[in-house]
């Protein structure tokens, strides 16, 4: 790595905030041993280089499971096991992966081919990977998940408020499946038809949502999952409002 990059990745480390000493190692310029393992980290398998993202993302993925659920333990100890296995899924999806990576600003120091540069549709997924990759990266820095909540459990706080006060947003097709149960009928069928062939369309996908023969919703989205949940929340928001109980 040249100076400017180190400059780079200390600049971006240090706008984290991370209160510890083992995090503080990291930001000397010349510990370039951990300093590597970031750019690693923030250099994404479109640059075609042998050295990429893509391990550690493995790695952290397994490191983000594990802190969420530590984070969940600590400050939502009366909730069941089935709310809390909900509540991870939201705060280590990729969708909140990407949020989180934009609200970082973590393209200021990501590494990306040219190809993957252009690619607008792209740009959630590769910030999803660079962050899960990052927090892999940390993870084999400090060899300990205290740096890592210490980071991210301000984030999952406030963002589990969020999801606990709206759930059917969060999870509305385990919410409407649930409210069929509920009512001893058919499970919602989604209908799902592709509309366009463009990677990253966020019309791509046309879902018409049916119970009990009814059209309850339609919807669009750039996966068929995501035109299924936004069918799902659309559909408890019209059973909300005609107060169907």
């Amino acid at each position: 790595m040249d100076k400017k990059r180190v400059a780079d990745i200390v600049n971006f480390l240090k706008s984290l905030k991370i209160n510890s000493d083992k995090f503080d190692q990291i930001l000397d310029k010349n510990n370039l041993e951990k300093l590597r393992i970031i750019n690693e980290a923030l250099t994404h398998s479109s640059m075609k280089k042998e050295i990429n993202h893509e391990k550690l993302e493995f790695f952290g993925d397994a490191v983000l499971r594990l802190s969420a659920s530590e984070f969940i333990e600590n400050n939502f100890q009366e909730m069941n096991v089935g709310k809390r296995s909900e509540l991870r899924a939201q705060i280590v999806s990729d969708e909140w992966l990407a949020k989180f990576g934009k609200k970082i600003h973590l393209e200021q120091v990501i590494i990306v081919g040219p190809k993957a540069l252009g690619d607008t549709f792209s740009k959630d997924t590769i910030i999803a990977e660079i962050t899960e990759a990052l927090i892999g990266a940390f993870y084999k820095c400090f060899s300990s998940l205290k740096e890592i909540n210490l980071w991210l459990d301000q984030y999952w706080l406030k963002d589990s408020k969020i999801i606990l006060d709206a759930p059917h947003k969060f999870n509305a097709k385990s919410k409407l499946q649930e409210w069929c149960q509920s009512k001893y009928i058919n499970l919602p069928i989604y209908k799902i038809i592709e509309t366009s062939k463009t990677h990253g369309d966020q019309k791509r996908f046309y879902c018409e949502l049916f119970i009990e023969g009814k059209l309850y919703a339609t919807s669009y989205g750039q996966s068929h999952k995501k035109a299924e949940k936004i069918a799902a929340s659309k559909a408890i928001e019209a059973i909300m409002k005609l107060n169907i109980n």
